[in-house]
């Protein structure tokens, strides 16, 4: 790969991803467009008709499906074409379009959830009895149907969304506050030059070898936020009083109940969670004590959790052709189906590869029902890319098996479920690194990349979903959230995950202030479940085979015919109970002595 950053002209055809599949040209595109426009403004003659016959109701559920597919394909083509070059104009222009476009399309469609919940039971039963093409709907219908009992009048839910902008005023100031307005102070990197900590820049200052660093980096940061803590305690409040407060007006008994209500999820999945990680956290502190030992402090502080416990080793670094290899052998475990998919992405160009000038950050998996799926990267030749490549295609796989097996209602997979797939491919990457390398030092490496994420994801996770429900647990109790507040439950809580070998320094008290989040009502627990999920079905594949990578692609080829407990349940994964995630919890501990043993060595 080229060190270079270079011009989005100069990237090799091979190297990019083929959006021709979607539209052939940009005029093409325009075309589309334009019927799509059309289309949107069609809309109007279903309104007030869904409950005229079984016929009609199936039209209006095919034409929705048809908007939202064609739509869908306008869309992610000007996402992805204003991506690959953020500074091209031409395409700034088509993804700005397209996104009001979307918006259009949305409050066009957006009478047919409030007019089917007018319906009688009893006339959509008789109606999906009547048709057989209405049958493949039943179970969206059913989704929309058990809103019932938790929707307001139609006047009384038209007030709540005017009211929206207003609602969602904490969220937005705390985004505006924390990404555009606050300034952190420059500090001296390990080689002496003065740096701005950002955003960006604080995760790889904590990971820096040099310990003065980390610890002016941690400082800093958190002394910003202690500044600003009342501003931070008065947002977050707001953030917590909205979600109690739609909750109570949609009548549930608290806010956890109304954000797991969507998708079926019961209340005692996030609950088992927080008991049965609060109940492991002696393997947390084990892997602080290790930490310890190895980097050989007297005091073993916050800003010392992040850097690597072992150096870099030139042998896992991989060019992009070399990567490709790995992912095909290390993933051949799911079978000959898998596999050729994963061919069929690397030969048909799903894949954008090179960084170049403009292009956005990161890694993600696009695409939308009807087109492949799509992988943006931006290579380096290191390990963590290697991962980032596998965990791309483990989206990418799972949405190619969900769209090709399913009609375009039930053509994606929940939140819940989407974290599954990806996770599940890094653990059997973990698993064929370990038994391809013998050296120790490798090894050890490898270890310690999956440790930190496993820390990251299933211990740091939980313990944020645990501080957000015991501050919606106080609100709704009528217990003022005040920085002081805050500030001593987090820091309660920090200890509790880290133990007493860890030094916890006042500041990791304020942590609390810059988490996003905790504006996201109940969403950052599913981190920690997808984890879990994955490391149980990364088990499964590993010791049993063909009947649990059979199970596997079922629940791969899902997406949204089944509620999300549901579908993994039948990949031989029950989240109702506490056994995936204290299996996971036991992986995590025959890695921890893997790692004991060989650093023991040195």
């Amino acid at each position: 790969m080229a060190t270079k950053v270079v011009l989005r002209t100069e990237v090799p055809v091979e190297d990019t991803w083929d959006l021709t599949t979607i539209f052939t040209s940009d005029e093409s595109w325009e075309s589309e467009f334009k019927a799509v426009q059309q289309l949107t403004d069609e809309a109007v003659r279903f309104k007030g008709t869904l409950a005229e016959s079984a016929d009609q109701l199936l039209s209006a559920l095919q034409f929705s499906d048809e908007l939202v597919v064609r739509l869908s394909k306008v869309y992610v083509y000007a996402s992805m074409k204003h991506d690959q070059d953020t500074g091209n104009t031409v395409y700034q222009a088509l993804n700005s379009r397209a996104e009001s476009l979307a918006s259009k399309a949305s409050a066009a469609l957006s009478f047919m959830e409030p007019e089917l919940l007018a319906v009688a039971d009893e006339t959509i039963a008789t109606y999906v009895y009547e048709s057989a093409q209405l049958r493949v709907y039943a179970h969206e219908l059913e989704k929309i149907t058990n809103k019932r009992a938790h929707t307001l009048s139609d006047k009384e839910e038209a007030l709540l969304a005017k009211a929206g902008e207003v609602l969602n005023a904490s969220q937005n100031t705390f985004g505006i506050l924390n990404n555009a307005d606050l300034r952190f102070p420059s500090i001296e990197d390990e080689n002496g030059e003065t740096v701005e900590i950002t955003h960006g820049l604080y995760g790889p200052l904590l990971e820096s070898k040099d310990r003065r660093v980390r610890r002016d980096a941690f400082q800093n940061v958190y002394q910003t936020y202690k500044a600003l803590l009342n501003t931070f305690a008065s947002t977050l409040t707001g953030q917590i009083k909205e979600d109690n407060f739609r909750a109570e007006v949609k009548q549930f008994t608290d806010a956890r109940e109304a954000a797991v209500f969507s998708n079926n999820i019961p209340q005692t999945v996030h609950q088992t969670l927080l008991e049965t990680v609060g109940n492991n956290v002696d393997l947390l502190h084990r892997y602080v004590r290790l930490r310890k030992q190895v980097l050989a402090v007297d005091e073993l502080h916050v800003y010392d959790l992040y850097t690597p416990l072992v150096a870099d080793v030139d042998e896992l670094s991989f060019t992009y052709e070399e990567a490709k290899a790995v992912t095909i052998a290390a993933l051949a475990p799911l079978g000959e189906e898998y596999v050729s998919i994963l061919k069929e992405g690397f030969d048909k160009r799903w894949v954008d590869v090179v960084e170049n000038k403009g292009k956005r950050s990161g890694a993600y998996s696009g695409g939308s029902y009807g087109t492949n799926p799509f992988i943006l990267l931006n290579w380096h030749d290191t390990l963590d890319n290697l991962y980032t490549l596998v965990h791309e295609f483990g989206h990418s796989v799972h949405s190619y098996l969900t769209r090709n097996n399913q009609p375009a209602v039930y053509g994606d997979y929940t939140i819940f479920l989407a974290e599954i797939a990806s996770t599940t491919n890094e653990n059997l990457l973990t698993d064929y690194l370990l038994k391809t390398y013998e050296d120790e030092k490798i090894q050890a490496y490898i270890i310690n990349h999956f440790l930190d994420g496993f820390k990251g994801t299933v211990f740091r996770q939980t313990q944020f979903a645990e501080f957000e429900h015991e501050i919606h647990l106080a609100d709704q109790a009528g217990k003022a959230l005040t920085a002081e507040f805050l500030t001593e439950l987090y820091y309660g809580i920090n200890k509790k995950y880290y133990g007493d070998t860890l030094v916890h320094d006042e500041e990791i008290g304020y942590e609390w202030a810059r988490i996003p989040h905790f504006y996201y009502n109940y969403y950052v627990y599913q981190y920690a479940t997808g984890f879990s999920a994955a490391s149980a079905l990364a088990q499964h594949i590993l010791t049993e085979g063909e009947p649990a990578v059979a199970r596997y692609l079922t629940f791969l080829k899902a997406g949204n015919s089944d509620y999300p407990i549901d579908v993994l349940k039948a990949a031989g994964v029950d989240m109702t109970t506490a056994k995936p995630i204290e299996d996971a919890l036991k992986v995590f501990e025959t890695r921890l002595s893997e790692f004991e043993e060989i650093m023991a060595k040195k």
